[in-house]
């Protein structure tokens, strides 16, 4: 099955180069916006695996747009991976603070970038859906 992906991004630029390298690459199915109102009625029809949301975004940022899909949708909120400029320790760990899986900095390889949302999502606990962890023995 395909994972799909719900990238939030406002430079055209950086969009396309990591569209490319989602889609490509990674064999995602990807939808793409560029604000964050676009983002959460795109997520009520697409029902994203995985948001990739820039943090700093006109308009509503990608942090309160994870906010109001999580306060929307809860438990059956999709994971998170942000992305950002805005390096520094404390600001990353605001960020998972906010529940997301992780932070990638930019700027970023975007060939190496589908390597590490595997990696991340590989750590995504398990949600409401998939079975129990088998028991130690």
């Amino acid at each position: 099955m395909t994972t799909r992906v719900l990238y939030l991004e406002d430079e055209p630029d950086i969009a396309e180069v990591t569209a490319m390298a989602l889609e490509m690459i990674g064999g995602y199915e990807l939808r793409h916006c560029d604000r964050g109102a676009a983002a959460l009625a795109e997520a009520e029809r697409f029902k994203p695996d995985l948001c990739l949301f820039d943090v700093m975004m006109p308009g509503i940022d990608g942090v309160a747009t994870y906010r109001a899909l999580r306060a929307r949708d809860g438990a059956n909120a999709p994971p998170v991976v942000f992305l950002t400029a805005k390096a520094q320790l404390h600001e990353q760990a605001a960020y998972l603070d906010e529940g997301a899986l992780g932070v990638i900095v930019k700027p970023f390889d975007p060939v190496e970038l589908c390597a590490k949302l595997e990696g991340l999502m590989a750590l995504k606990p398990p949600g409401d859906g998939d079975p129990p962890p088998a028991p130690d023995a």
